[in-house]
């Protein structure tokens, strides 16, 4: 099914870039086969891509000036070095796609998380990183499933808003960060960076490389409930000169979870390798296999007309019968890069996916009263709720990518240009079983039942097959000293097929789309710039293939772009560095989920109405002496509005997103005990709406996290000893309210967890 996962018998079967509370992850495989074919090339020739590279490399040829290519490649001490190396902060983001400019000079709002923070903070996932930015937040964060964000308050699409190395990935899976060296979040429309996507913003992971010095790293960490991590990081270069470089990244978790019946484990291996041809050149690749397997927390939900207490430890999937959820994947990616000369230079890259996974639980959904009253988006005042045996295994999804870039300076009379043109091909291919989803019986809370299994499977999947081209361009036009223009460009063509897996109810339609993105930039200061912003996100939608239901099932509907307006002001100098931003993000919605929710027959599937998202976000982040700290506030107005399907949720926020959000960090070393750190974190969301009519609201919440950090040397060898407490005060809350497809979620937060981590440096 193409965007839909355990309820979708229930919703219809296609709808490319919905969000569903359980999007249907792809199936367990053996990893021998998978090894077998890690970098699968295209399944046909495809000549509209040959003839773009072949035109790319023109424009690349006549960079170089006359220079033949291996010329450039010659020991030149005007080449720019291709190198690759570890940063505690990265000072830019190429989530960003303009060029290396760092973050304070780039007119855009963008994180990056480095390995550092990561490894402190005991982050396993990228849930786990929501504490270091206040635009971001929970959306349908599962124990044993993959992870959803939110930022700015819309939630990114799995499909379209992830990249890997700047290649478009699937996140419909589990992502390790053992070998991540940042995580780079980029805030507010993407149409310059990607061709589809949720006007949210995109999450890039950025891998480990080779480093200069030989690394021997060993992590290991332990938590009250037995859970168990053991890491190895190992880097370096050998040969000749040293022009081959090696990263290897192992990892293994013994998964304890806080809820019921929630306990698994998970696997991560990765190596990156490269070449160093000649000055200027640089040959890398990169490969990654992890696999997760763990039951499924399916969540709780609201009693009739009141929220239930916050137990974290209640789990409405421990049915005997019930298997964990796999998630097993394989990604990689090969680059080659080439300095023409000190200001241009080219890179093609290429990178693949390969995604399985086994999706079972005994799912939740809706209630049927004793006195025949019917709660379709939660459970009875009792507690209650209808259980559905839900299995969707072997399941596949493969991306596959292409790009190749063109990056330079030059001048037309006293005006400096920084440009770059790129092209990118990608395609995806998903493939499904049928599905279960059988009712089993009358559940309840208070006394969790037991019932027979019912994997009768009942229900159809759908096949998709989506092909993308999309070439860019963007000029960063320097006027003067201090102020600078920023010109973007993207052109996209979509073709898109899908099919249900017994053959019927066949679609396919083909989209072009541009999204351009405008800037301007002023230097006040040396350390201070001003800048404004306009840019589109492009989103396409199809009705789902439900004919019983909707007039125009299968129907694509007409593309449609978000807009998104941005002024901020950014400082920074050696201790302190901050920024203020203000935004307004106007998307357009349709009546897809009012039809589904209310019942609507028939419906004309249809655009109705818009949400407009209006924010201001701040953030520091301080270093000087024996102090550190960062953190970040965000004021949101985000409200629906013209909806004729549902008129009397315009005027509402949106479910699950909090108005305001503060997130904050600080640290302080001892100079009485050196290597000795102590270290505060807070976490507070405001309240949010649990229904969209804003009948019900979520209280607002705040976590405590604190931790110890000692770092000493034990037999000449550097250690670090941490000792952490997250939610130190153990406070019982809902950390989310997700409503999606016509269902309230709930997850309670975790209760007080304390680690202990040993990191030794060999």
């Amino acid at each position: 099914m193409f965007g839909w996962g355990r309820v979708a018998p229930l919703a219809g079967a296609f709808l490319p870039t919905a969000r569903h509370i359980r999007m249907t992850p792809t199936c367990h495989h053996v990893f021998t086969h998978v090894m077998a074919h890690p970098f699968p090339p295209f399944s046909r020739p495809n000549r509209p891509l040959v003839s773009a590279g072949i035109g790319f490399l023109a424009i690349v040829l006549e960079a170089s000036t006359g220079s033949a290519l291996a010329q450039a490649t010659a020991a030149d001490p005007t080449l720019k070095a291709v190198t690759i190396q570890e940063r505690g902060a990265a000072p830019s983001a190429g989530v960003v796609g303009l060029g290396d400019a760092p973050l304070a000079r780039t007119p855009v709002s963008a994180a990056v998380i480095d390995a550092a923070q990561i490894e402190a903070s005991g982050a396993k996932r990228l849930a786990d990183l929501i504490r270091f930015d206040a635009s971001v937040s929970d959306a349908y964060n599962a124990g044993g499933y993959w992870d959803y964000l939110t930022v700015r308050g819309f939630v990114l699409d799995n499909k379209y808003n992830f990249r890997r190395e700047g290649l478009p990935i699937n996140a419909e899976t589990s992502i390790g960060l053992e070998n991540k060296s940042r995580v780079e979040i980029l805030k507010g429309t993407s149409g310059i960076q990607a061709g589809t996507s949720a006007p949210g913003g995109l999450v890039n992971y950025v891998v480990k490389r080779p480093t200069d010095d030989d690394l021997r790293s060993v992590r290991a960490e332990v938590d009250q409930r037995g859970g168990v991590l053991g890491a190895v990081d190992l880097g370096g270069r050998f040969g000749t000169d040293r022009v081959f470089g090696y990263r290897l990244n192992v990892g293994a978790e013994r998964i304890r979870s806080y809820a019921d019946g929630n306990d698994g484990n998970r696997e991560l291996a990765a190596l990156a390798l490269d070449w160093r041809t000649a000055p200027g050149t640089l040959l890398s690749a990169e490969v990654e296999y992890s696999r997760r397997s763990q039951a499924s927390i399916t969540g709780l939900s609201l009693l009739g007309n009141t929220l239930p207490a916050p137990n974290p430890r209640l789990n409405t999937n421990t049915q005997p019968w019930v298997q964990p959820t796999l998630l097993e994947g394989l990604t990689g990616t090969v680059k080659f890069e080439q300095a023409l000369n000190a200001d241009w230079h080219w890179s093609v890259q290429a990178g693949t996916q390969r995604l399985k996974s086994d999706d079972r639980t005994a799912f939740p959904f809706g209630c049927t009263a004793s006195n025949g009253t019917y709660y379709a988006d939660r459970f009875c005042p009792n507690g209650d709720y209808d259980l559905y045996d839900y299995r969707s295994d072997d399941e596949r999804r493969t991306t596959d990518a292409l790009q190749l870039q063109l990056n330079g300076k030059l001048r037309t009379g006293a005006i400096a240009h920084e440009v770059g043109v790129g092209l990118l091909r990608s395609r995806t291919r998903d493939r499904f079983q049928d599905q279960a989803y059988n009712y089993v019986g009358t559940g309840n809370l208070a006394t969790l039942p037991t019932f027979a299994p019912d994997p009768t499977l009942t229900g159809q999947n759908t096949n998709r097959d989506e092909t993308s081209t999309e070439l860019s361009a963007f000029d960063r036009i320097a006027w003067s000293s201090r102020f600078s223009t920023w010109l973007g460009l993207r052109h996209t063509q979509l073709d898109r097929d899908s099919v249900r897996t017994d053959g019927s109810r066949p679609t396919a339609y083909s989209r072009g789309l541009t999204t351009p993105w405008l800037a301007a930039s002023y230097a006040l200061t040396d350390a201070q710039m001003l800048y404004a912003s306009w840019g589109q996100g492009a989103e396409s939608q199809v009705v789902p293939n439900k004919s019983a239901q909707y007039s125009n099932a299968g129907e694509a509907l007409p593309l449609v772009k978000s807009t998104q307006r941005e002024i901020g002001l950014k400082g920074a100098s050696a201790a302190l560095g901050w920024q203020v931003a203000y935004f307004q993000i106007d998307r357009p919605m349709t009546n897809l989920d009012a039809c589904n929710r209310l019942g609507i027959t028939p419906c004309q599937g249809a655009y109705d109405g818009s949400a407009k998202h209006r924010g201001l976000e701040a953030s520091a982040q301080y270093s000087r002496g024996a102090w550190r700290a960062n953190g970040g506030l965000t004021l949101l107005h985000a409200r629906r509005g013209g909806s004729i399907a549902e008129p009397a949720n315009n005027g509402q926020k949106p479910t699950n997103v909090p108005d305001w959000t503060l997130r904050a960090q600080a640290a302080y070393r001892f100079a009485s005990l050196p290597g000795l750190e102590a270290e505060a974190g807070l976490s507070h969301e405001g309240r949010r709406n649990v229904t969209p009519d804003g009948a019900i609201v979520l209280p607002s919440w705040t976590r405590l996290d604190a931790a110890l950090r000692y770092g000493t040397r034990m037999n000449g060898v550097k250690t670090t000893w941490t000792l952490a407490v997250d939610n130190l005060a153990d406070r019982r809350f809902f950390r989310e309210s997700p409503y999606q497809f016509g269902h309230v979620y709930l997850f309670p937060a975790a209760p007080r967890t304390v680690r202990v981590a040993l990191q030794a440096d060999l």
